[in-house]
């Protein structure tokens, strides 16, 4: 649990940017498990984990200034595409738990990104992930990432 979070158990209030925030290169966001996100065993349910790490991407790319939408709007649309993801499942999240996803740049490429996420729980990781995502045109075919989102990065291109 973060420590401006309270577990929805003492009334206090957790104000946090809907999209989190990124400091020193890491994106974190908060979130809270909820019924719907757990198996029959009260565990979150493995491809819900998918769901918050998808989360914590867009949104690291939506506080850098990358939009989803207005990629697929330009005049050649450009559409990120999971390519390859490996995931260490450590611990189980359950209903009510604040988790942390955070996610930061690990490697950047001239048609694809890696980045790195973890997902923790009371300052713990739960969940580590290492998510390789390409960068296609309309067409299916690789695309070059535009110069611009290099400095947004804060990286050079591998």
């Amino acid at each position: 649990m973060s420590e401006n979070a309270d577990n929805g158990k003492s009334g206090g209030t957790l104000i946090v940017p809907l999209d989190g925030a990124v400091e020193d290169g890491v994106h974190r966001f908060t979130a809270r498990i909820y019924y719907a996100d757990t198996d029959f065993s009260g565990a979150v349910y493995h491809a819900r984990y998918l769901e918050l790490l998808e989360r914590g991407r867009s949104d690291y790319l939506r506080c850098l200034g990358v939009y989803h939408t207005e990629l697929a709007g330009r005049d050649t649309p450009l559409f990120w595409v999971v390519r390859r993801m490996e995931i260490d499942f450590r611990a189980a999240a359950r209903i009510d738990d604040i988790v942390i996803v955070e996610t930061r740049l690990a490697e950047l490429h001239k048609a694809r990104i890696v980045m790195a996420q973890t997902i923790l729980r009371d300052g713990a990781p739960i969940l580590t992930a290492s998510v390789t995502a390409a960068l296609i045109n309309d067409r299916g075919r690789p695309q070059r990432m535009p110069r611009e989102w290099v400095a947004l990065f804060g990286g050079t291109l591998s």
